[in-house]
């Protein structure tokens, strides 16, 4: 069983750097994401270039959503994931896009408004205690925000407890790279670069030493995809973009009849 107190493979802990201790995860991030939201949509267009529209699209497939249907983006922050997916599902279908800093979510508001996206509701809500009922969205999607969750398997419970039995859970992420070579230059990059523009357009350097340190510190893959697993999702699959500093995990949420099946099986074999 994966456990919270798992990390990634470097040893970066929280308390570390500019990571905040653990009790003061929530707030330390709120009050970041408050104070860079005027300059968020424009760094991430001059440090990612367009991939971060293509990373949100290559998401956007795996949640498999249809015109008509309903999902969730959590951490939603200015709302491209959320716009990405009212797309998809059109005039007939819904959105409902969360977070908790309320300046990254009044322009994701006002992008709505801008693109005519009437199909879509911004709320102010901690992913880890989700204000919906149970069973209620065809898909629930997170983009670059698990990471920021005080309690990473709380979210993703809460995640998969409003998905409907069938629906996806789609997490988008940074990671570490897998080829050695990009390694290297992603992590000068991101330690030397990216904290540098960072801090001249945002004002707030340590916004942007703060997202290489927290994805160094962040859980594995494989622990990721444990969490998933854990919270009643199946079929969890992984897919690593631009040589692995993005990736994607996709689970579905089982039928009650399957996952009491499986707690059968796995009695049955204990």
């Amino acid at each position: 069983m994966a456990t919270a107190e798992a990390k990634q493979n470097n040893g970066v802990l929280p308390g570390e750097g500019v990571l905040p201790a653990p009790d003061d995860k929530h707030r330390y991030v709120r009050e970041m994401f408050d104070a860079i939201a005027p300059t968020y949509d424009r760094l991430n267009s001059v440090l990612s270039g367009p991939l971060h529209h293509y990373w949100r699209r290559v998401a956007t497939a795996q949640a498999a959503l249809k015109p008509g249907n309903r999902a969730l983006d959590v951490c939603t922050g200015t709302g491209d994931f959320a716009l990405e997916l009212a797309k998809v599902v059109g005039e007939t279908g819904h959105i409902d896009a969360t977070d908790f800093s309320a300046p990254m979510l009044q322009i994701g508001e006002q992008k709505a408004r801008n693109k005519n996206r009437a199909n879509t509701a911004w709320a102010i809500a901690d992913t880890q205690e989700l204000p919906f009922a149970d069973n209620g969205f065809d898909a629930v999607t997170v983009g670059f925000g698990i990471r920021n969750v005080s309690d990473v398997p709380r979210g993703i419970r809460e995640m998969a407890r409003v998905a409907k039995p069938g629906g996806r859970v789609v997490i988008l992420e940074f990671g570490q790279p897998t080829n050695k070579t990009f390694d290297r230059v992603y992590r000068w990059y991101s330690k030397h670069v990216m904290p540098r523009i960072g801090g001249l357009v945002s004002g707030r350097k340590s916004a942007y030493e703060y997202l290489p340190e927290s994805v160094a510190a962040f859980y594995t893959r494989e622990q990721i995809a444990a969490f998933m697993r854990e919270a009643g999702l199946s079929n969890v699959s992984v897919t690593n973009l631009t040589f692995g500093t993005v990736v994607i995990h996709c689970g579905t949420k089982s039928a009650p009849d399957v996952l009491q099946n499986e707690v059968l099986e796995s009695e049955a074999t204990s």
